[in-house]
């Protein structure tokens, strides 16, 4: 085990705990599949592929701007790691000064949850570094470096049917419980994707596809290039499984870690040494339902279907043993029960795309806005600006047809810190959304989309950007093109 602390570049402290043993998997041979015709399901302009944080907001975005658009999902929601993953504490959407700088979709959202299925701080306290105020929320996951952020937790059955209900208004064509296995690639472009589902496997072909499945599946095995190097001090590359106890009481367990502070890092101590795999809880949307988001676990891939297992087996485990420590010893936690583990696992990393443009760690101290800035995320500190999202980092460097969003964008190890975030994921999913539409319309491949009007239609959507009309020439004009995949 290894302590992350908390730093300029680091929100969190956190436990790292390293994988288990691995015992390598026998060669069983091959078998040639026969080849055989594959039924077309569907045709679309826009074919989004993976319905969490940025598929949804890819979805909705190029149904508003226009676009005939197919959504398809392997599970039974929509959200992802923000409702099936049980992230629903969502990281920070106003910078350091208060203002709201991730808006657009996530705005919507917002607008549109239900006041009892979002907890943190009122608009009015946003930027505020009131002391009490500060030490209060920091408490509740909505404040650091002594600021007032709006970084709330959320109700995911409430997400996943909002989500669920905004595409289908925009006559979204919704597919659950489909998993793209191969994008079907001509003369370099990528036309759609094969999927398999109950029926079997079936293909749907589209003017634009937008890769949201996280970990880039379908830009890597359509040949784009990818690199998967990792931060090894951070957490972003640790995979988890999250749960919910029930039956709590969190503000009692605020006292005491607050005020109790020696106490509290005995019964941490104890925790480590009775159950090895040992995570704190943090408040959710409810003061009755605690939200574990660990124990993170270094050294497993998320491409490895053995070591996907052997995370999940090893977090369900850590739930039943956190829950008797925390009965024993957690002031109130005495009547907490198992509510619910995570239906989909927490991946952080797989591939990050080499693409025509990319965020760096070296732009975080000018936070100059890129000509073709999509969106605008808030600094991991006080220490620096706020940080330009070029639109070139959608866009891979030689492969057409394709734009990626979420998790797995065009970015270096350091930034995906961040970028890998659901409010960032709301972002670059709703500008690849707009750009898939605009290509679409246009019969062009996304890297000639014009960059202003793709600004233009991002500003209608609401989205804060902080740079104009653009030069009018696509992603390949982008200058972050000579430092793409850095």
């Amino acid at each position: 085990m290894k302590t992350v602390v908390r730093t300029d570049e680091r929100i969190l402290t956190s436990d790292i705990f390293d994988r288990d043993s691995r015992v390598k998997r026998p060669d069983h041979g091959s078998w040639a599949e026969p080849g055989k015709s594959i039924p077309v399901y569907h045709r679309c302009g826009v074919l989004v592929v993976g319905g969490g944080p940025s598929g949804t907001a890819a979805a909705a975005a190029a149904a508003r701007a226009g676009a005939d658009v197919a959504l398809l999902e392997r599970y039974n929601h929509l959200g992802g790691l923000s409702t099936g993953g049980l992230v629903i504490w969502i990281d920070r959407m106003t910078d350091w000064e208060g203002k709201l700088v991730i808006r657009g979709f996530a705005e919507e959202l917002f607008d549109r949850l239900p006041a009892e299925a979002i907890a943190g701080p009122a608009r009015e306290d946003w930027g505020s570094q009131d002391t009490a105020k500060a030490a209060h929320w920091s408490q509740r996951t909505a404040a650091y470096h002594g600021v007032v952020t709006w970084s709330p937790t959320i109700d995911p059955e409430r997400l996943k049917l909002l989500s669920q209900e905004i595409v289908l208004e925009r006559k979204v064509k919704l597919i659950y419980h489909s998993w793209a296995a191969i994008p079907i690639v001509q003369d370099g472009a990528v036309k759609g994707v094969v999927f398999e589902s109950k029926e079997g496997r079936m293909a749907i072909m589209a003017d634009v596809v937008v890769d949201a499945t996280g970990d880039g599946d379908l830009f890597a095995r359509a040949g784009a290039e990818y690199v998967n190097d990792i931060e090894e001090a951070d957490v972003h590359h640790c995979m988890n499984t999250s749960w919910l106890f029930g039956g709590v009481d969190m503000n009692r367990w605020i006292e005491f870690k607050a005020g109790q502070p020696e106490a509290f890092t005995a019964f941490m101590a104890g925790g480590r040494e009775q159950c090895g795999l040992f995570e704190r809880p943090f408040v959710s949307w409810r003061n009755d339902v605690a939200l574990f988001m660990g124990p993170r676990q270094s050294g497993y891939s998320a491409l490895d279907v053995d070591d996907l297992t052997a995370v999940e087996v090893r977090s369900h485990r850590a739930m039943a043993a956190h829950l008797d420590y925390f009965r024993a010893h957690a002031p109130g936690f005495e009547n907490a029960y198992l509510m619910l583990s995570a239906p989909q696992i927490g991946v952080r990393h797989a591939r990050r795309l080499v693409g025509v443009g990319s965020v760096l760690r070296s732009q975080w101290p000018d936070g100059v806005p890129l000509a073709d800035e999509i969106g605008v995320s808030p600094a991991v500190s006080p220490k620096f600006p706020n940080i330009s999202i070029p639109y070139g980092a959608l866009v891979p460097k030689r492969l057409d047809g394709l734009l990626a969003c979420g998790r797995h964008i065009s970015c270096d190890r350091n930034s995906h810190g961040f970028m890998r975030e659901i409010p960032q994921c709301w972002i670059t999913g709703q500008a690849a959304g707009v750009a898939a539409a605009l290509a679409s319309r246009g019969g062009i491949a996304p890297r000639f989309v014009d960059v202003g009007a793709l600004q233009s239609a991002l500003l209608a959507q609401g989205v804060y950007l902080r740079t104009g009309a653009g030069d009018g020439q696509g992603a390949a004009a982008s200058p972050a093109t000579a430092e793409a995949g850095a």
